[in-house]
């Protein structure tokens, strides 16, 4: 499996990626290195041409390293360097590049160091992963027992790296991006990541058309809800008026983060930094809210608890709605999505209330109130707001977009406190 994901890279520098595994290839996993490695080595001005994808088959992936060696002056390899029998890297780089392998008597003493500071005796079969191609640089693995190794063929440096992203990422930073900087005379590049909500990806690309120029770039990621705008920034620029500029262009509001956490993370910040609570009322998204504030450690110090309100009747128990509201208005609604968050603030002793109340789908909606209507209600110290949506997605993405935009109503209830 193969894609073009970027530029060819600085000054004409040509860069492929190659990840190695049947589980990714399969699906089973997913090709986090790949990702990851990009933005180290975006973050210095270089950009992949190519990203491969390769199974545990020994041709396959000889054929994949030589025609990336053949075309790119940079190749990165992550996977296949362990002490099983799909374990075939050192393999198919030594019939690539017609390099024999050897074992290496460095790479054997650290393996066997390794095992020593956690007593116990080294496996035989883990004698494979101290063989190295002819005339490999070997990489020490502080982390783990399979070593990693460059080799240069041609006009072409190739790195390979073990697949476990703990082992790999503490390898990169120390051996391939010096190596990088230094070989490709790359200047050092801040990348500043505006994180927005309520911003579809084409409506920020149209917004920032005409931001970049020389040392500037812009790159975007959509994760719905979110998107991600990059501003990849060469060293001795101002970064900082650069990132204002660009927020400015965006809208204010609707960039939540500056290389920050999750909307999640950014809401719970200010809480913290203002000695304030909330507490949530959770109809169709079930929990959803609560989770995310509390998926990162230290949310106790502002979560004060959840209440998920999927039945009319345990709207009236846990937040007090009023029957005869529930009835005359229906649970979709302003006025619920008003009691909700108001009961729960009262009832929990938080600073604030926060609440939801709508129609996820596929099924539940009608003329009035059909599949993607959601009320969001926030209840605070000077009073309650209200908004309203109708979404135009499936019922996960529907799911996902209400909890974003019921904690961005949050976020922006907080900026905006006397």
């Amino acid at each position: 499996m193969e894609s073009d994901v970027g530029l060819h890279g600085h000054m004409g520098v040509r860069f492929d990626i190659v990840s190695q595994g049947e589980e990714l290839l399969s699906g089973q996993a997913v090709d986090t290195n790949a990702a990851w490695i990009s933005g180290q080595l975006g973050s210095l001005g270089l950009f992949p041409g190519r990203v491969t994808v390769v199974g545990d088959d020994l041709e396959s992936i000889r054929e994949v390293l030589r025609e990336s060696a053949e075309r790119a002056s940079l190749v990165v390899c992550t996977g296949g360097l362990g002490p099983t029998s799909d374990d075939l890297t050192r393999e198919a780089v030594a019939l690539a590049f017609s390099r024999p392998l050897h074992q290496d008597p460095t790479a054997m003493a650290q393996i066997e160091a390794r095992y020593r500071t956690r007593n116990r005796p080294m496996p035989e079969t883990n004698r494979v992963q101290a063989l190295l191609p002819e005339g490999a640089e070997l990489l020490e693995n502080l982390l783990g027992t399979a070593p990693g190794f460059r080799l240069d063929t041609g006009s072409c440096a190739a790195f390979f790296f073990p697949g476990v992203p703990f082992e790999m990422k503490p390898m990169v930073e120390a051996y391939l991006l010096p190596y990088a900087r230094l070989r490709f005379s790359l200047a050092r590049r801040r990348t500043v990541i505006l994180r927005t909500v309520n911003l579809a990806e084409s409506v920020a690309a149209q917004r920032m058309e005409g931001f970049e120029r020389p040392g500037v770039g812009v790159g975007y990621r959509a994760s719905f809800p979110e998107v991600q705008v990059k501003l990849h920034v060469d060293d001795g620029l101002d970064s900082d008026a650069l990132a204002a500029e660009a927020i400015e262009r965006l809208g204010r509001q609707l960039v939540f983060g500056v290389d920050s956490g999750t909307l999640a993370d950014v809401v719970g910040n200010l809480l913290r930094a203002r000695g304030q609570t909330v507490a949530t009322a959770e109809s169709c998204t079930a929990g959803r809210i609560a989770a995310e504030l509390t998926a990162t450690a230290g949310a106790s110090d502002y979560f004060v608890g959840g209440a998920v309100v999927y039945a009319n009747a345990e709207k009236v128990r846990q937040c007090g709605v009023s029957a005869a509201l529930l009835d005359s208005h229906g649970a979709v609604s302003e006025p619920v999505a008003r009691a909700l968050a108001e009961g729960i603030r009262l009832r929990s002793g938080a600073n604030w209330g926060l609440a939801v109340t709508g129609v996820g789908g596929p099924g539940g909606g009608s003329v009035e109130k059909p599949v993607g209507t959601v009320h969001f209600a926030c209840a605070g110290p000077d009073g309650t707001t209200h908004r309203a949506v109708r979404l135009p997605y499936d019922r996960p993405r529907n799911l996902a977009a209400s909890v974003a935009a019921a904690l961005d109503l949050l976020r922006l209830r907080l900026l905006n406190q006397t």
